[in-house]
């Protein structure tokens, strides 16, 4: 319990507690809420708990108590208003007598969709909706891009050498980058509910793709193509087909966040179809010298300058000795691109 200033501050609070959370609520979304109190204007906090806890204004009420009536909920997606796992929050707003409910984002889930601004007005309770909207899209990109097209968000990773190689011209890439830069690999499969990797990747470099030196479970791990039963990546799903029908299947199975780690062949095939909605290449202070080493993609690339892909750098940060660099594809551009995902 603290206090809070300005509803820009709330939000910015609502918002980091939801991020707090994302590696543990999917494929629920990572919502935060911040109760503040009349009067001295005490705010109590909540973040959602994992699939079967209690949602994120449900666990800020509880801490409020009887300090909820009157008080003004900030929360980052519009509360639920049907039964699943849990009840529904419009209605522990509404029993817990709260005055008003700031909301970020409507929630894009056909079962919401409006419904819970619709309940908590028609209780007699204030609602606004947009505040902090750009960046709460930001923080919950994946789980409203699944909600609204039935696909995971994708993160197309990296590591590159300075002059845009992946690996030696004998295939091996073990490190090009750095302690840091690895273990930031294991935050993005943290964060991610499936990893995929090419058939040929498993086949040289028979990756375990787990997560290992953060907090974390693992993901689910895909193959595109066959992987040898006795493979490191085993268990593994095993898909075929083009990128688009990967999507679709994954997003079937409840995938929010979809890491495609490689290789080049693959990488290759997710961008020249459209389909990724983050890069993250992990730049390291180091070159290869020549034109033998295998590129970041294999494959024809833009045959005239006219046609070069062109988008926006998100944020570029530095990782022991190498860069984090991450871009948006121009149909993604906005004002609000700060950030990884």
């Amino acid at each position: 319990m603290s206090a809070v200033g300005t509803e820009e501050t709330a939000m910015a609070t609502a918002i980091a507690l939801g991020d707090e959370v994302r590696t543990t609520t999917s494929p629920n979304p990572w919502v935060g809420c911040v109760v503040v109190a009349p009067g001295a204007g005490r705010a109590f906090y909540g973040a959602t708990q994992p699939p079967g806890g209690a949602h994120a204004e449900v666990v800020a009420l509880g801490a409020a108590g009887a300090a909820a009536r009157g008080a003004t909920a900030y929360v980052t997606l519009e509360p639920c208003a049907h039964h699943g796992r849990t009840p529904p929050c419009a209605d522990a707003l509404v029993e817990a007598g709260v005055a008003r409910v700031v909301v970020g984002v409507l929630d894009p889930d056909p079962k919401v969709a409006g419904r819970g601004v619709a309940r908590l007005r028609s209780a007699g309770i204030e609602v606004s909706v947009g505040a902090s909207s750009v960046q709460v899209e930001l923080s919950l990109a994946p789980y409203l891009k699944h909600r609204r097209t039935g696909r995971p968000w994708v993160v197309l990773k990296l590591a590159t050498t300075l002059d845009g190689r992946i690996a030696a011209p004998d295939g091996d890439s073990a490190w090009i980058t750095g302690p840091d830069a690895r273990a930031d690999v294991h935050r993005l499969r943290a964060e991610s509910d499936a990893v995929l990797v090419g058939a040929g990747t498993v086949r040289q470099d028979d990756p375990r793709l787990t997560v290992r030196d953060v907090p974390g479970r693992d993901p689910l791990r895909v193959v595109l193509g066959m992987a040898d039963a006795t493979a490191r990546v085993q268990p593994a799903l095993s898909l075929h087909g083009e990128p688009g029908a990967v999507l679709d299947e994954l997003g079937r199975r409840d995938v929010l966040q979809l890491l495609v780690e490689g290789g080049a062949s693959v990488a290759h095939l997710f961008h020249m179809a459209g389909l990724v909605d983050r890069y993250v290449l992990y730049v390291a202070p180091a070159l290869f010298g020549g034109d033998d080493g295998l590129a970041c993609f294999a494959g024809p690339g833009a045959p005239t300058m006219a046609d070069l892909w062109r988008g926006s750098f998100v944020s570029v940060d530095k990782l022991g000795a190498d860069l984090r660099v991450v871009l948006a594809p121009a149909r993604a551009l906005s004002s609000a691109d700060t950030g990884t995902r």
